[in-house]
């Protein structure tokens, strides 16, 4: 420890000496010629800030620095107004010079701080680099891997990128609320990306929330809690997979949940047996007049309002009376019969079979 301090306190004093040294000759000369600084003058003092900010040294204090040298150097004859003049320039050009090197090296080191988060990002969610590597750089960005994590994704009307202002005032947001509680938020292919403690719930539900305000209205799915590194990929696929099913579904809800969701994989892990069920229960409605697309945004809209004849025809903005016709015509045509269990059960499978096919707009 008193070797650290004494090296630093040493580097203080041959800075200032060195200083000193040097600008005792440079304003002498001002004084006399009145010229101002040249390149080469102004390239050292560039260097020297980028040297201060490269050592840790803050901004204040490297002007303070520099201000107290020129103190120290200068000229102790009465000086003319013209002359003090153009020592204050070459003073003012001085500080410009070296907070611009300063500025330089931070601007440098910021850009090399994002691309080494854009890097981390990437290789935490997809999982394509080593994954102990992978947790020992994650400590940098404030994420244990060693617990388990969830992730939550959420988009909106048009892609974001971090600089745009939507995931920013995510971020903000959460910061202020959560402060330094190992979370990550970042955006991702323009969706915008949370990764979170997967014991704290709450936080995935107020970033979703946040998402939602700040896009108008988009839509956020969270991924399971997994352990490890390679948890946070799956938990991000997840919820990836949660959002493409929301839109393939027209599934309106803000906020979904993988572990809600997980039935739907199980459906169309045997995409032939979907299609079968799919063609053989639903063909039926092809012959109906108008296609069957109306028969099944009918059933649709039946299921998801619990098989309330009533909620369905507010759903449709049809009047009770069209809802049961449709209903009938559709019991006609396929035979189901909405009222036994069974029956109804493998009509909604297929039902559902028939929006992840993306049927009958396309050929199966």
């Amino acid at each position: 420890m008193t070797d650290t301090y004494e090296r630093e306190r040493d580097r203080e004093y041959g800075r200032e000496h060195e200083q000193e040294h040097e600008y005792g000759p440079l304003l002498a000369d001002v004084a006399g010629s009145g010229r101002r600084l040249t390149r080469d003058e102004l390239l050292r003092l560039r260097d020297s800030g980028e040297r201060a900010a490269g050592d840790g040294e803050a901004l204040r204090a490297l002007i303070g620095r520099h201000l107290e040298a020129v103190r120290t150097a200068w000229p102790e004859r009465s000086l003319s107004r013209r002359t003090t003049l153009d020592l204050l320039a070459v003073v003012e050009q001085s500080i410009d010079a070296l907070s611009g090197g300063f500025e330089r090296a931070q601007r440098l080191a910021v850009r090399q701080e994002e691309a080494e988060r854009r890097e981390f990002i990437d290789d935490l969610l997809h999982g394509r680099s080593d994954l102990g590597r992978i947790a020992a750089r994650a400590e940098r960005f404030g994420l244990h891997l060693s617990h388990a994590h969830a992730v939550a994704v959420a988009c909106g009307p048009r892609p974001y990128g971090e600089a745009d202002l939507a995931p920013q005032q995510v971020e903000r947001a959460m910061i202020g609320r959560f402060g330094d509680r190992s979370i990550l938020v970042t955006t991702k292919d323009g969706r915008m990306v949370c990764v979170a403690p997967g014991d704290q719930r709450d936080v995935l539900a107020y970033f979703a929330k946040q998402a939602f305000a700040a896009t108008g209205g988009g839509q956020a799915a969270v991924g399971r809690s997994q352990p490890g590194a390679g948890g946070v990929v799956h938990s991000y696929e997840e919820a990836l997979r949660a959002l493409e099913l929301a839109d393939r579904l027209e599934l309106d809800v803000p906020v979904l949940y993988a572990a809600d969701l997980l039935v739907y994989p199980v459906l169309t892990r045997d995409r032939q047996a979907m299609e079968d069920l799919v063609v053989s229960v639903l063909g039926p409605l092809r012959a109906a007049r108008g296609g069957a697309e109306p028969l099944l945004d009918t059933l649709t809209a039946f299921f998801d309002s619990g098989c309330v004849t009533t909620q369905t025809a507010q759903r449709l903005s049809l009047s009770v009376r069209a809802v049961t016709y449709r209903l009938d015509r559709i019991h006609r045509l396929t035979g189901a019969d909405l009222a036994d269990p069974t029956s109804r059960y493998t009509l909604q499978t297929a039902v559902i079979g028939a929006r992840l096919l993306g049927w009958p707009a396309k050929q199966i």
